[in-house]
C-alpha cells in the first residue's frame, strides 16, 4: 500500500478563493478586512512567516500591515499598542509574531487582543469556546488539521482518532474539535506508556510534538489517515514528526511536510480575518443601530 498524498496547497487555494469572495463582499459594504502583524526586536526568525502571511493575505483580498517594535519596548507599552488596535475599527485582526523577547510573555499579549480581533484563535475565550462546540475564531493550526481530515472520504462520526501531543493551541483543540464532530478520541503525550498501542488502533492519527521521526509505519493501522503537524529542521531540510517513507507505505492518506498542514493553516488565518471582520461589522451595527 502506498498512501495518497494530501495536497495542502490545493486545499488552501480553494479556501483562499472562498475567502476572497467574502472579503470583496465585505469591502463593498465598507468593511475591507485589514490585518496588523506585530513583531518585536530582531525579525529574522519571523520574517519568512510574515512574508508568507502577507502573500496569502493579498491573494485572499485582505490588507496586511507589518509593524515591528524595538526589543526594548516594555510589556506595558506593547499592551497599550494592542489596546489602541483593539479600539480602531479600521483594524480587524491582530497577529502576534513569535519569538518574543524574554521579558514579554506571549500569553499576556494573547489575552490583550480583543476576542473579536483574535484571528490566530489564541485568546483564552477562543480556546474555551471549542469545549462548548462553539467554534468561531479557532486556533489556526488545529482547525487546519481538522479541515484537512474532513476533505477525506471518511465518515467522521464514530471515527477512532489518536492525537499525539496535547499542547494548549494544537493537540487539545484538535481533540475537542474531533469530539465535537462525533469522533472517539484518544490523546497521547509524554507520559503515555505505549503510544503505538493507541495509534495502531486509530483510523486517523494527528501528530504535533516537535520530534522528527517520532511516528513510524509500524505505529499505524493499514489505511489510516496521518496528519503530520510537526515542523522540524534536520540536515537543512524541513521535516515533520513522522518518518514519511515508512508511514507512506502503511497509511491510506498522509500529509507531506512541507506542503501539508502549513498552507492550510495560513488559509485558515485569512478565513478567520474575514470572519472577524464580519463579526465586527455586525457588532457595530447592533451596538449603534438607531432606535425605532
Amino acid at each position: 500500500m502506498t498512501a495518497t498524498i494530501i495536497d495542502g496547497k490545493a486545499i488552501a487555494a480553494r479556501m483562499r478563493a472562498e475567502t476572497r469572495a467574502e472579503a470583496e463582499t465585505l469591502a463593498g459594504a465598507g468593511w475591507a478586512p485589514r490585518l496588523v502583524s506585530i513583531s518585536v526586536g530582531d525579525v529574522a526568525a519571523a520574517e519568512l512567516y510574515v512574508r508568507n502571511q502577507q502573500k496569502s493575505a493579498e491573494a485572499a483580498g485582505v490588507a496586511f500591515e507589518a509593524r515591528n517594535y524595538p526589543e526594548t519596548i516594555s510589556l506595558e507599552q506593547l499592551t497599550g499598542v494592542l489596546a489602541g488596535l483593539n479600539a480602531d475599527p479600521r483594524v480587524n485582526g491582530i497577529i502576534i509574531q513569535r519569538p518574543l523577547p524574554g521579558h514579554i510573555p506571549v500569553k499576556a499579549l494573547q489575552k490583550a487582543v480583543h476576542p473579536l480581533k483574535d484571528v490566530e484563535g489564541m485568546h483564552p475565550s477562543s480556546i474555551g469556546n471549542i469545549v462548548y462546540n462553539d467554534l468561531a475564531l479557532g486556533p489556526c493550526t488545529a482547525v487546519a488539521a481538522v479541515e484537512i481530515l474532513k476533505t477525506l472520504p471518511l465518515k467522521v462520526e464514530g471515527l477512532d482518532v489518536c492525537v499525539i501531543g496535547h499542547s494548549e493551541i494544537v493537540g487539545k483543540p484538535i481533540a475537542f474539535l474531533m469530539m465535537g464532530l462525533g469522533a472517539t478520541v484518544t490523546v497521547c503525550h509524554h507520559m503515555t506508556r505505549q503510544v503505538a498501542v493507541h495509534s495502531r488502533a486509530a483510523d486517523a492519527v494527528f501528530v504535533a510534538v516537535g520530534k522528527p521521526g517520532l511516528v513510524t509505519g509500524d505505529m499505524l493501522k493499514p489505511g489510516a489517515a496521518l496528519i503530520d503537524i510537526g515542523i522540524n529542521r534536520v540536515d537543512g531540510k524541513t521535516v515533520g514528526d513522522a518518518d514519511y517513507d515508512s508511514c507512506a507505505q502503511v497509511a491510506g492518506w498522509i500529509t507531506p511536510v512541507p506542503g501539508g498542514v502549513g498552507p492550510v493553516t495560513v488559509a485558515i488565518l485569512m478565513k478567520n480575518a474575514v470572519l472577524a471582520t464580519r463579526m465586527q461589522m455586525e457588532h457595530y451595527r447592533s451596538a449603534f443601530a438607531a432606535a425605532v
